[in-house]
C-alpha cells in the first residue's frame, strides 16, 4: 500500500485515500468513522483498519459543522474569584475546572473555562452544545443566559430558583454544615456564630437551615452574618470583627466561604484572642487557603473532583436525551436525575482542635 502524497512533501491522508485504499465511494468511509448511515459491521471494521494504517485523523471542524455540533460545553458561574478561586486561581472553580475537563475530553468535547458571569453577554457569543454551571445564585446570570440561548444546562449544587427543571449534582450543603458543627460541638463550642455570603446559593440557604436547627437543639443563640463574596477575605475580617465586638462570648466561627474564614482568623487575633484557644474557625472547602492558613482550617472534603465528573456525565446524558440519540432506555433516565456527589469528609486541623491540658 503506497503513501499517499510520497515525495519531498508529505500530505496528510484525505478521506478520498482512504476511500481508494479500501474501494468504497468517500460517503461510505464518511458513515463508516463517524457511526453514521447503514454500513455493513465488516465493511465499518476494514474501512477503520485502513484508515488507521493510513494514518487518517478526520477534519473535526468540518465533521461538527456537518452534524451542527460544537463539541464544545461549558464551565461558568457568578461566584466572583475573590471566592472561588482567589489570587492563584487555584481553588474550587479551578478543582472542579480539572475534573470536568478530563471527562469531558474522554467522550470528544472541549472544556470552555468562562470567567465569573455577572451581567453582559458572556455566554452568548461562546460556540457550545451546553454548560456546567457552578452553584448557581437564584437570579443567576450564567443559568439566565443559557436559557435565552435555549442551551442545556446541569448545575453543580442545587438550584434554589423555583421551578427549575435542570439536573443537578447535590453537593450537599445541609450535611456539610452539619458536620462543622458537630465537630464544633464536640470540641466544646458553645456559641458559636456563622457567616455565610450575602447570595442565595444553596451551600449558603443550607447552612443557615442547619444551623438554625442545631442553635434548636442545642440551646445556642443563633448568630448569622452575611458578606459580600465579592468582597473576599476582608469581608471575613470585618464580619468576623463585628460579630466579636458586639458577641464577645462566642467561641467559634463557622465561616462557610474559605476567603471569610482567612479573614476571620485575621480579625479574631486582632482582637486579642486566640485561635483556636480562644475562638475556633473552620470553613466548608478544603483547598489551599483551608491548607495554607495559618493555623490550618478545619474544612470538609467535598470531593469535588467526583462531582464535577457526574456533571459532566449529567450533561452529555441531557445532550444525547435533546438531540434524539440516546443508545438505551438507561441514559434517558440518567439525563432526567440528579445525583448525590460522594460522602463529605470533615478534615479537622489545627484551627478547632483543642489541646487538653493535663490537670
Amino acid at each position: 500500500m503506497s503513501s499517499p502524497g510520497s515525495g519531498s512533501r508529505r500530505r496528510p491522508p484525505t478521506i478520498a485515500d482512504v476511500a481508494q485504499a479500501a474501494s468504497v465511494s468517500r460517503t461510505t468511509v464518511s458513515h463508516a468513522l463517524n457511526g453514521l448511515g447503514k454500513v455493513d459491521p465488516r465493511t465499518r471494521e476494514r474501512i477503520k483498519q485502513v484508515a488507521a494504517e493510513l494514518g487518517y485523523r478526520p477534519n473535526l471542524r468540518a465533521q461538527r459543522l456537518r452534524q451542527g455540533h460544537a463539541k464544545a460545553i461549558a464551565l461558568a458561574s457568578s461566584m466572583p474569584f475573590a471566592v472561588a478561586g482567589g489570587p492563584s486561581r487555584l481553588g474550587f472553580y479551578m478543582e472542579v475546572a480539572a475534573a470536568a475537563a478530563e471527562r469531558a475530553l474522554l467522550h470528544g468535547y472541549a472544556l470552555v473555562l468562562v470567567p465569573p458571569v455577572s451581567s453582559g453577554s458572556a455566554l452568548h457569543s461562546l460556540d457550545i452544545d451546553g454548560a456546567i454551571v457552578v452553584e448557581p445564585d437564584e437570579d443567576d446570570a450564567a443559568v439566565a443566559q443559557l436559557r435565552e440561548r435555549g442551551l442545556p444546562y446541569v448545575a453543580l449544587g442545587r438550584e434554589v430558583r423555583p421551578g427549575t427543571d435542570a439536573p443537578y449534582v447535590d453537593l450537599r450543603g445541609g450535611l456539610v454544615a452539619e458536620l462543622l458543627l458537630e465537630h464544633l460541638r464536640a470540641q466544646g463550642a458553645r456559641h458559636p456564630a456563622l457567616i455565610i455570603g450575602a447570595g442565595t446559593r444553596h451551600s449558603a440557604v443550607d447552612a443557615r437551615a442547619a444551623y438554625e436547627r442545631a442553635a434548636a437543639e442545642q440551646g445556642w443563640a443563633p448568630l448569622v452574618a452575611t458578606a459580600p463574596e465579592e468582597g473576599g477575605e476582608e469581608a471575613g475580617y470585618d464580619r468576623c470583627a463585628a460579630l466579636l465586638a458586639d458577641h464577645p462570648e462566642i467561641d467559634a466561627v463557622c465561616a462557610l466561604v474559605d476567603a471569610f474564614a482567612v479573614g476571620a482568623v485575621r480579625a479574631v487575633r486582632d482582637s486579642g484572642r486566640t485561635v483556636p484557644g480562644d475562638v475556633m474557625v473552620v470553613t466548608r472547602y478544603d483547598g489551599p487557603r483551608a491548607r495554607t492558613c495559618e493555623p490550618p482550617l478545619t474544612a470538609v472534603d467535598l470531593q469535588l473532583d467526583r462531582a464535577a465528573t457526574d456533571a459532566v456525565d449529567l450533561l452529555l446524558a441531557r445532550l444525547r436525551d435533546e438531540d434524539g440519540a440516546v443508545a438505551d432506555a438507561t441514559a434517558v433516565s440518567v439525563a432526567a436525575l440528579s445525583v448525590a456527589a460522594p460522602e463529605p469528609r470533615l478534615v479537622a486541623r489545627a484551627s478547632s482542635l483543642r489541646v487538653t491540658v493535663p490537670e
